[in-house]
């Protein structure tokens, strides 16, 4: 069944770190961290470019995200010498496969937007999402 892999870490009976869904989850912990990730999937940018692209981002949530992307293995940190230095970061090829991750949340996300939406009858199935999604800008 979808859900289910045929691996004996599923049958875990409390949430375990070893788990390849909660390693998944680790790496895209912390508010914000789906939406840097959705600009490093467009390429490569500079701190700045970073910080210009999400700008109610604060500078120490970005780095931290940033070092926590890094330190996970999804993104990696280049420092380009010359005067002044530039620090580029981008996602590994691992990282790079979090496309399709982010674009299922954002799938399963949306279908559930709107059945939640369609149960107290403010909208009906199927309406506009928000273009605030960590996938695209809109939909």
């Amino acid at each position: 069944m979808p859900g289910l892999p045929d691996d004996a870490r599923a049958a875990v009976r409390e949430p375990s770190p070893d788990c390849p869904v909660e390693i998944a989850l680790g790496a895209l912990r912390g508010r914000w961290t789906t939406l840097v990730v959705r600009e490093l999937l467009r390429g490569p940018h500079a701190y700045g470019e970073l910080a210009a692209a999400l700008p109610a981002l604060s500078d120490k949530v970005l780095s931290d995200r940033l070092a926590q992307l890094v330190a996970d293995g999804v993104a990696r940190r280049d420092r380009i010498p010359g005067w002044p230095s530039t620090v580029r970061y981008e996602l590994t090829p691992h990282g790079r496969e979090l496309g399709p991750v982010l674009q299922a949340l954002w799938d399963w996300g949306a279908a559930a937007d709107g059945l939640r939406e369609a149960a107290d009858g403010s909208a009906v199935p199927g309406a506009a999402v928000p273009a605030c999604g960590p996938c695209r800008e809109r939909p």
